[in-house]
Parts: structure tokens; sequence; C-alpha cells
């Protein structure tokens, strides 16, 4: 079975709250992209799984990587017999892009085909969600806003498809509690979800912000630099996603090859959501 994990950018992020448990409530917007990994999964013969990875060189042990961390939920709770993965990185880690998520949530929703477990997909998100605050929204890759500490999903009309989307990722690691422990708490004057179901990508501008690049932006001007570079371009809109470090571009038109030397590039055509 090979499957195609793909990543997710953020539209805005904003830190409205501190929680008493030490983390911060948030709103953003997670939208599906087709940048994605390449993940093989087999049935064998052995009692436990077997992984390989290979393209991007990742910073963590195989046992730790989430694909076997979701083996092991579902072989806990159904007894799953040997399963051999095998993983092409293609989305950048520390980007903002939620690759190692999605690669999580596609782990569960192929073992759930390859053995039959016949889980429902609210039953695959609740073991998603063990894994990581945004792998739930993985299992349905349909726009969603996002509150709580991005694990609480509403369904959001969004269609970009058409748009024609750029992405830079620097050679920069942004840690996400330092970029958290810089940020200024508080609402936007428009509520996001309002911003984004009622104004057109052209008009996000200053509207659809991310709380996270003043401060990351003053500790890597290289990040904001690119970001100027989008606008320069021709983008409509342009944004840090996530925490860091990526930063994409929305433009009308195929974006003119530009050299941004060193870094990550990803460019397509967005889909149409059916």
């Amino acid at each position: 079975m090979l499957l195609y994990p793909n990543a997710k950018i953020n539209l805005g992020l904003n830190v409205v709250g501190r929680r008493a448990d030490g983390y911060h409530d948030i709103e953003t917007v997670f939208y599906p992209i087709p940048l994605h990994d390449e993940l093989e999964l087999e049935r064998i013969n052995a009692p436990d799984c077997r992984f390989e990875q290979s393209g991007i060189v990742l910073d963590t042990l195989p046992g730790q990587n989430l694909v076997v961390k979701a083996y092991r939920l579902l072989q806990r709770d159904y007894g799953l017999g040997g399963v051999s993965f095998r993983l092409r990185k293609n989305i950048p880690f520390g980007a903002g892009l939620g690759g190692g998520s999605s690669d999580a949530a596609y782990t569960l929703c192929g073992l759930n085909r390859l053995f039959g477990l016949g889980l429902s997909p609210d039953c695959l998100k609740k073991y998603a969600a063990m894994l990581g605050a945004d792998c739930a929204f993985f299992v349905e890759n349909r726009p969603v806003y996002a509150e709580g500490i991005g694990n609480i999903f509403s369904p959001l009309s969004l269609n970009l498809g058409g748009w024609h989307l750029l992405l830079v990722k620097p050679d920069i690691y942004v840690s996400t509690a330092d970029a958290y422990a810089g940020v200024a708490v508080g609402r936007p004057e428009i509520p996001l979800a309002d911003a984004i179901r009622n104004l057109s990508p052209d008009k996000w501008r200053g509207v659809v912000t991310n709380d996270f690049e003043k401060s990351v932006f003053a500790r890597f001007p290289v990040i904001g630099s690119i970001k100027d570079r989008l606008y320069g371009m021709g983008a409509v809109y342009a944004s840090m996603s996530g925490s860091g470090s990526s930063v994409f571009g929305l433009f009308p038109f195929q974006p003119p090859e530009v050299d941004f030397d060193g870094c990550f590039v990803y460019e397509n055509k967005l889909s149409v959501f059916s």
C-alpha cells in the first residue's frame, strides 16, 4: 500500500490566551497543500514493525518517528501483526508544515485499511490526537478553523483551487518554545474565521496575520526578507506558516522562477476541492 501524506499551511495564527497548564490557546486555519511524503506499508511475517526512511534526513531516531508511534498505538489495542514501513521524506521538518503529523495520521488510516479494522474517522481522530495537536486534521484533510491548542476543529468552507502557491523554507530551525516566549497574546480586530470567510485572498494582507512573525523575524531577519520578496514577486498574500521557518505566497499567476539560495522551494497550483 502506497500513501502520500501531504503538508498543510496555516492561514493566520493568533495566540489568544495563556492556559493554566502552560500551553497557549490559538486560532488558525489549516489548509492542505499537495506537497507530500511517500509512505509504503506492507504486511510481513514478524511480530513487530520495520522502519526505513530516505529522502530528507530527520533528526530523530527511527523508534521515535511518528509512523512507528502510530503503529504502536494500534498494535496495543488491536494486536496488529508485523508491518514494513518505508518512508520517503519530501516535506521539510521544523517548517510549520505538519509533515510528521501527516505521516502519523496517514499511518493510522493505512493500518485501518491494511488490517480491516473498520475504525471510523472519528475513532481515527482520537488516536491521532494522542500523537500531536494537529494530527487529527490530516484524517479528513479538509480546511478547518482550529482553536484550543490547535486541536479543536470546525469545518470551514474555503477553496483556494486555482491559486498558485510558492513555498520557501530557509535552512533555519525555529524553536516552537522560543516562538511562543516572544509572542504577544491578544485577539485580532477582525476575527480570523470572519476574515477568511468574508474576504478574498487579495484582501487578506494586513488582516490575516501570524502573531509569531514579529518575534521570529526580529531574531531571523532572513525569514522576514523572504516574505518581502514574495510580495515583490507579485504575491497577493504572504505569511509564515505556523511558528516557521517556512514562508508561502499566494499568486493569481504562476510565479516567476527566482533563486532563493540555500532554501527549499516548492511551487504548485492548488487543486479545487470537490
